[in-house]
């Protein structure tokens, strides 16, 4: 069977696109971190973070791999693979089925890393749920683009773009939802990954099958 089915306790709205989405063209930029944009100073191996004031300290980039700007879409990557493809079913997944460690920094399957270099790495499940803890979070459009606007203790701010989610060949709820893998496999169970999921009303770390395309957001230290 092709179709991946996630497993999560929420629904999302999906509509169906081709499987190279254009993002939305828009002449604007970001200005400073209060836009999720970041400042242009701080950088990681050329790419711009945001401190959003987590107890962990964690620095959280301002795009998604692949992304020129925090808006794009980016790329999408099945879980623990480092590259793109035409189509993200069970018969192609590098994972699907295999007994996994945490990849967070791993270059062999974490995409963050492996695309940025650096100390750039996928954020773990934990990572994930401490930005949902204590962040302020509102669904709302950056230069048209419908996501997520996560709001530090401290003002500042990144933005994750509704991409929704490749499915074999198709596309799943993009401009409506975002899916965004963590390095953190299910115990137990090795056809999951755990990632956080929006839309419109709710922000959740849910699991999802490690075939399908999720974007990628990578922090560091």
């Amino acid at each position: 069977m092709k179709r991946i089915y996630l497993i999560m306790a929420v629904i999302v709205a999906a509509m169906m696109m081709s499987c190279n989405p254009k993002d939305e063209d828009d002449n604007n930029n970001l200005n400073g971190n209060n836009g999720g944009g970041g400042s242009g100073d701080n950088k990681i191996n050329g790419y711009e973070y945001v401190d959003l004031g987590l107890p962990s300290g964690l620095k959280w980039a301002t795009c998604n791999v692949g992304a020129e700007k925090p808006e794009d879409y980016g790329d999408y990557f099945a879980w623990g693979e480092t590259g793109t493809k035409k189509e993200y079913t069970i018969e192609n997944s590098l994972t699907y089925g295999q007994q996994m460690n945490d990849i967070s920094g791993n270059a062999q399957y974490d995409a963050a890393t492996f695309n940025w270099g650096g100390s750039w790495r996928t954020p773990t499940k934990d990572e994930m749920q401490e930005l949902l803890d204590h962040c302020e979070w509102e669904y709302t459009q950056v230069n048209g683009v419908l996501g997520s606007k996560f709001i530090g203790h401290n003002g500042n701010s990144i933005f994750l773009p509704a991409a929704g989610l490749c499915d074999v060949s198709s596309f799943d709820g993009v401009g409506n939802s975002g899916f965004y893998w963590s390095s953190t496999p299910v115990e137990l169970y090795d056809m999951q990954a755990y990632g956080l999921v929006f839309y419109s009303v709710k922000d959740v770390v849910g699991t999802y099958g490690r075939p399908s395309g999720l974007s990628v957001r990578p922090v560091s230290e």
